[in-house]
């Protein structure tokens, strides 16, 4: 899939200018380095040890002492754009792309001097019109990585180097591929022949990227919007048999938001036990997410309507006709912690909240009430990973 767009809260636009005034003068900070190439290394590292903040400074520093209409000034106004994504200024970090796209606007100078795809991707999620303009950058930055990856295949022979870039270079190709299927999905899916454009779009990211798990949750995705069940089913199976053994830190396990889309189109197609095995895995990495705790106990819920409509067979034996009960428990606990995270972190999504009450209500209902497992208690005030161990232990 398709980088996240990050959250968009309206930003009032600011003139590109801004680019320009946002640079610190080097006479105000003269006991600091003044040479670009360190300034960006010191931001770089800073960002990559989650220092957001402390990144912006040496950044805006080294952009200061830049031509900013010249290519010399790509590294520094991409990893701006970055920063300003982490940031959440979607507006900056999408004037910090687009000033790199007027300087390179096919994405044919080198990586190494801030070329390539990348800002192009960027601009097609960040995109305030959505639509064809998103479309028009995935297609940018799409061809960006075909033509990357043309001139590695004609290499004779490629070091161990060279195929991991090739690899990387088919996945973000694939990624893009699959961005642009999402967007005819969505916002461009009246589009008389947006159906035929998903397929050969989703056929090539398939055949680009096989052995990454992307195309081919996109592809189940395409097949559930066509209703075809059994073959979505498929998909997503080729999707989670690729990464479902191998370590968090592996490259080919898809990245946390991804996964949490995969976990959706599971429940969509009926593969309840996957998608708890999925969100059981996501709570390990990252106990604090809403969406996660809210899915879970969505898909215990479920789970346990179909035990108790007696719809869903049960993993051990026939079971004594009260499995439904263990799973509406369950979900009770996943529900009822989501909404305690929900009310923490002022969660902006009301409809998943209300969908989360009217669940637990409807539990509370059919269980007698709310019972508090005395685990439970212990979540706020336990080690976080301890205390999803445990919770997935009553799952």
């Amino acid at each position: 899939m398709a980088k996240t767009k990050p959250s968009n809260k309206k930003i009032k636009k600011r003139d590109k200018s801004a680019l320009n005034r946002v640079a610190a003068s080097p006479s105000k900070m003269s006991s600091l380095p003044t040479s670009p190439s360190i300034l960006l290394s010191q931001a770089t590292s800073a960002l990559q040890q989650g220092d957001i903040a402390g990144a912006v400074t040496p950044a805006k520093r080294a952009l200061g002492l830049l031509d900013i209409d010249s290519e010399e000034a790509l590294p520094a106004l991409n990893l701006l754009g970055e920063i300003h994504v982490e940031l959440g200024d979607i507006e900056s970090a999408r004037q910090y792309f687009l000033q790199a796209a007027a300087i390179d606007e096919d994405g044919a100078l080198g990586e190494d001097v801030g070329g390539g795809a990348e800002k192009f991707l960027w601009l097609a999620q960040l995109s305030e019109e959505g639509g064809q303009d998103s479309v028009d950058w995935f297609e940018k930055g799409a061809l960006s990585l075909r033509i990357y990856i043309q001139a590695l295949l004609e290499r004779k022979k490629l070091d161990a180097v060279a195929e991991a870039m090739l690899e990387e270079k088919r996945r973000k190709l694939s990624v893009a591929l699959c961005g642009v299927v999402e967007v005819y999905m969505t916002d461009l899916s009246w589009e008389e022949d947006a159906e035929q454009k998903c397929e050969a779009l989703v056929t090539e990211a398939t055949m680009v990227a096989p052995g990454f798990a992307e195309p081919w949750q996109t592809l189940a995705n395409v097949r559930i919007s066509q209703s075809r069940i059994e073959d979505a089913r498929a998909a997503l199976k080729r999707s989670l048999d690729l990464w479902k053994d191998l370590p968090p830190e592996n490259t080919v396990v898809p990245d946390f938001p991804t996964r949490v889309s995969l976990a959706r189109l599971l429940m969509e197609a009926d593969m309840d036990v996957e998608a708890i095995e999925v969100l059981e895995r996501l709570v390990g990495e990252d106990d604090s997410s809403v969406e996660v705790w809210y899915l879970g106990g969505w898909g215990l819920y479920i789970m346990g309507e179909k035990q108790k409509n007696g719809e869903a067979k049960v993993e051990n034996g026939d079971g004594d006709g009260e499995n439904w009960k263990v799973s509406w428990i369950s979900s009770r606990q996943w529900l009822t912690h989501s909404l305690r995270l929900f009310d923490q972190q002022d969660y902006e999504d009301e409809r998943l909240g209300e969908h989360a009450k009217e669940l637990l209500a409807s539990l509370n209902a059919e269980l007698g009430g709310e019972t508090v497992n005395e685990e439970e208690e212990e979540w706020e005030d336990e080690d976080e990973g301890d205390a999803s161990d445990e919770e997935m232990a009553e799952v």
